[in-house]
């Protein structure tokens, strides 16, 4: 039977569902209205779609990795609510979803959400998603996820915050033992806690360090009680302000957290020390729940006058 426009259009006003999962479930059902509804419904996109608009800027950050600490990823979910991302049943769908994902060989979100679900190949991930939704009654939506894996060494990760705050990091070694496993997790905790964006200043790129030097010297050249000194004052002023940031953005130069007497640096030496073997790190993911995306306001009283007809 052929799929007009006009079936698609009438499917989508009786489900909210979008137009291309309409044509599908119409096709699926041989233009069957009703088992196509039915099938949207079993779906989870019905419901779904009519909570896509809603702001999803809550939920939590997971990570799952592989028994021998060889391969890990990390994922951020989320919902609507504080109150939901709480949500044990939210917990366990994040924790399948950062499962997947150890797994997945996908390049992107895109694709990751159209690979058949682990838990039940008959949906997709984004099939399961729009499933959750309906089930939890909040938009949801998995914004990006990362995968790491270990060549020599092991990925060690820290959640902080029940979700808040997610870390994984790439510990490179020759040996792996328990002490080892606990540095990692030790300098993981570090890059939740001071949100470095680089392991050491070789991976600095220049544009950034020039870029800082113009913000810098501008500020010290609008500073009335700096704006005379001699270019040569200046300079060595514009150094010792670019070493100053330079130490907070890099992760070897930090001040360690557990011990302020050494930076992180110093910190991995004694490590590396203690176990006979050379230790360092390769790379870092920290995720931190609902950055840069536009939190929902509630003005309840607003709310209220508007239902009273204030």
């Amino acid at each position: 039977m052929s799929i007009t426009a006009s079936m698609v259009k009438e499917l989508r006003e009786m489900t909210g569902a979008g137009m291309m999962d309409c044509k599908k479930a119409l096709t699926e059902t041989s233009g069957d209205m009703e088992k196509a509804v039915e099938y949207l419904r079993e779906k989870g996109l019905a419901a779904a779609e009519k909570k896509a608009g809603r702001i999803a800027a809550e939920g939590i950050v997971d990570a799952s990795i592989s028994e021998d600490g060889k391969v890990a990823s990390i994922v951020e979910v989320n919902s609507e609510t504080d109150f939901v991302a709480k949500n044990d049943k939210f917990k366990e769908y994040v924790a399948a979803v950062a499962a997947q994902a150890a797994k997945t060989n996908a390049a992107d979100i895109d694709a990751f959400l159209e690979e058949k679900w682990d838990l039940d190949p008959s949906k997709t991930v984004k099939e399961e998603l729009s499933s959750m939704i309906s089930i939890i009654g909040e938009n949801m939506n998995i914004r990006r996820f990362e995968k790491v894996t270990a060549e020599n060494g092991f990925v060690s990760s820290y959640i902080h915050g029940g979700g808040r705050i997610g870390i994984l990091l790439e510990v490179e070694s020759s040996v792996v033992n328990d002490d080892l496993k606990e540095a990692g997790k030790n300098i993981a905790m570090q890059i939740a806690a001071m949100s470095p964006k680089y392991i050491s200043r070789d991976e600095v790129p220049e544009e950034y360090i020039a870029h800082e030097k113009e913000i810098i010297k501008a500020q010290i050249k609008n500073d009335p009680a700096n704006s005379k000194k001699p270019d040569n004052i200046i300079e060595k002023m514009l150094e010792g302000r670019l070493n100053k940031e330079l130490k907070e953005v890099c992760l070897l130069d930090q001040p360690y957290v557990k011990d302020s007497n050494m930076n992180v640096s110093q910190y991995l030496e004694s490590v590396s020390k203690e176990a006979g073997v050379t230790v360092s790190l390769k790379r870092f993911v920290r995720f931190e729940t609902g950055e840069g995306l536009e939190k929902k306001s509630e003005d309840f009283a607003a709310e209220v006058a508007k239902q009273m007809g204030q």
